[in-house]
């Protein structure tokens, strides 16, 4: 076989016991919310189906339950649970042959937030709903005879093989780990007492399936938890899995409670996988690494270094179904990059709404957004080059439609050319990228530095006007805000104003944090260096302390601005923030020193600084600079215009409404607008 071109480690196959995988890339496990609709069968059929057409080597799926008290979602008990799974893999392997699919048997533990959720001691986790009820001899071996249960019948249900995950804070990884396991018989205490449960569980699971069925286990690599797993108890838990007929072992680097981010944009690429590689030194099955691996060419670096034998992509597939396929033949230029805003994705996951993705809102809505050819190809003209105008033009023109787009600016993107200047936010630059190229293959007639007004488009005859103007930032009528001393976040953003030593940020919303993050960041972008990353989340990846974080100090680059982040609400600071990265945000501004500070009114802005009262009490914050970020209001002139001219003209995304510049929302609306034209 020729080695493929650019990726020769990336379209190698892969020997998994019995069973070959074509090539290394696989889709890995992500609960979406498909799973528990009326309707799983089908949906979960299109969406994994459009997957493996895309080009993955194997598909695992999201995580299904394995007991009734193994949490609140999707669960496979018996052979009726098994009828939807046969659906789905048979709709797999009828679209692609040659893919192999997975199921993940999750069982959450004392996260699965119900009152009867169980675990090995009655630890609370700070994340937890409930404190989990003690299994006692009889109850361990319930859940083992669980797990055995589900696998056998995802093997009868169609299955290839099922990944057990051992890791995150859910119940196999609370019996490795002193803090959660306080137990003192025989599966707990030692070690070796401590990692009884796991071996336990895929001596069964293998009796079940036999030895044919792949069988991966995910560990926890380094877990990110104070007191968490040894170096060489990672190790030694690999090994026992290996002896008991473990054929890939998985590695994954968090519990869900751990204090340093994992997978938000501001963690560099592939960052955790020379800690994979280290471990696949140690064993001689096949090991998967993950985690902020986003583009093809990262991947194969990752295999070339030897870091692992397999690189799974979770969210990369939410946005572009069609990832390694593009990669195969060339067009890596077209991939449409997850950027790991987590948005619409585990933000939504955490909070029970239905996943989706922000660059690609059609993820898991596949039945019900088709991009199809337009019956009645029409003229239509789009203003505003922000994600909005993007995402309409480009599907638009996708079916069919002669679309010509129109921005004032000299480039496109709007507000996203804001967002990739911050520290942390530079995977925003491929987004743009991918639109580009889209409107190059699409043919789209792109018009910068063209200021569209509505006499012009009336003239032109369009059938179809939208208009994508954006929005325009909100001043606060307050005295003295036409002061020297003050700037407006955008101009701050561009580098077009100066910013003192002193300073107070008007709004705590996305949009203050982010200025807040570029004012007082120093040095390397973290997302762009992994030892930076490392000293500022306090990671060694050196020497492996437990968890990988005992012991260590963060150490955050910081400039010496003194910076007040204000907001008029009396909740705390960044509470709007997204449930999976704010916190990050949050914690990176208390380590830099940045003040925050919630029920604020504003009074006036005079040589002396800004007069404020602060939970009713007067206060002066004698700053050099005052930041305004207080919102935003939609840019609809144009659309009033084209209505007064009598032209049909319809406003989508921050025109159509401001918001908290809610680029998921604007992508949506475009995509379902454009779908439908």
């Amino acid at each position: 076989m020729t080695p493929h071109p650019r990726y020769p480690h990336v379209f190698s196959p892969l020997q998994i016991g019995s069973q070959t995988i074509k090539n290394r890339i696989l889709m890995g496990s992500m609960h979406t919310g498909l799973e528990d609709l009326p309707d799983a069968a089908e949906r979960l059929s299109a969406y994994f189906v459009e997957r493996a057409k895309g080009g993955v080597g194997m598909i695992i799926t999201g995580g299904i339950g394995p007991h009734p008290v193994a949490g609140h979602g999707a669960k496979l008990l018996n052979d009726n649970d098994a009828a939807m799974h046969r659906q789905v893999t048979g709709a797999v392997h009828a679209a692609a042959p040659d893919v192999k699919i997975v199921m993940q048997i999750l069982h959450t533990g004392p996260l699965a937030g119900t009152p009867d959720c169980v675990a090995p001691s009655p630890v609370k986790s700070r994340i937890a709903r409930y404190q989990p009820n003690e299994l006692n001899e009889e109850g361990i071996a319930e859940q083992i005879a669980a797990f055995a249960n589900c696998a056998r019948l995802a093997q009868s249900a169609g299955y290839d093989g099922v990944e057990i995950i051992g890791s995150a804070g859910y119940l196999i990884s609370t019996f490795l780990v002193e803090k959660t396991n306080q137990r003192s018989d025989r599966w707990g205490g030692s070690w070796e007492n401590r990692m009884r449960f796991p071996v336990e569980v895929v001596r069964a699971v293998r009796a079940a399936v036999g030895p044919d069925f792949i069988f991966i286990f995910r560990i926890s690599a380094m877990d990110m938890l104070q007191g968490g797993l040894a170096w060489d108890e990672v190790v030694s838990l690999a090994k026992a899995l290996e002896a008991e007929g473990v054929d890939v072992i998985s590695t994954h680097f968090c519990w869900h409670e751990s204090f340093v981010p994992t997978i938000a944009t501001m963690v560099p690429r592939a960052a955790f996988a020379g800690v994979t590689g280290r471990l696949r030194k140690e064993l001689s099955i096949p090991v998967i690494t993950s985690n902020r691996i986003n583009m093809p060419q990262v991947a194969e670096e990752v295999l070339a270094r030897g870091d692992a034998d397999l690189v799974s992509m979770a969210r990369p597939m939410l946005a572009d179904a069609e990832l390694v396929a593009k990669a195969f033949d060339g067009r890596e230029d077209q991939i449409n990059t997850c950027i790991a805003c987590n948005q619409a994705c585990l933000d939504h996951t955490f909070t029970g709404r239905l996943t989706s993705c922000l660059v690609n809102a059609r993820a898991c809505r596949e039945t019900d957004i088709a991009i199809t050819p337009a019956a009645a190809p029409r003229r239509i003209a789009v203003v505003g080059a922000g994600p909005a105008g993007l995402a309409y033009a480009t599907i638009a023109a996708q079916r069919g439609h002669s679309v010509t787009l129109f921005d004032a600016a000299g480039e496109i993107g709007g507000q996203f050319n804001l967002a990739k200047r911050i520290p942390g936010k530079e995977e925003f630059h491929e987004t743009l990228r991918y639109f580009a190229r889209m409107i190059e293959v699409h043919g789209i007639d792109l018009r910068l530095n063209t200021r569209a007004d509505a006499a012009a488009l009336a003239a032109e005859g369009f059938d179809e006007v939208v208009v994508a103007t954006g929005i325009t930032p909100r001043t606060p009528a307050i005295p003295g805000i036409d002061h020297p001393k003050v700037v407006r976040y955008i101009d701050v953003i561009r580098g077009d104003a100066p910013v003192g030593q002193k300073v107070a940020i008007m709004g705590a919303g996305g949009i203050g944090f982010d200025v807040a993050e570029l004012i007082t960041h120093a040095g390397t972008s973290a997302a762009m260096d992994v030892d930076v990353f490392a000293r500022e989340w306090g990671v060694d990846f050196t020497n492996h302390p437990r968890g990988g974080v005992t012991g260590i100090e963060p150490q955050v680059a910081r400039n010496d601005r003194e910076v007040t982040l204000l907001q008029r609400k009396a909740t705390p600071v960044g509470q709007g923030l997204g449930k999976t990265t704010g916190w990050t945000h949050r914690l990176t501004l208390q380590r830099r020193g940045v003040r925050m500070v919630s029920g604020v009114e504003y009074v006036r802005i005079d040589d002396a600084g800004l007069h404020c009262t602060i939970g009713g009490e007067p206060s002066l914050l004698a700053v050099d600079t005052v930041i305004v970020c207080a919102g935003q209001e939609s840019e609809r002139s144009l659309y009033d215009d084209l209505v007064a001219r009598g032209v049909t003209a319809q406003l989508i995304g921050g025109a159509y409404e401001a918001g908290e510049l809610d680029a998921k929302r604007a992508i949506q609306q475009a995509t379902e607008l454009a779908v439908a034209v």
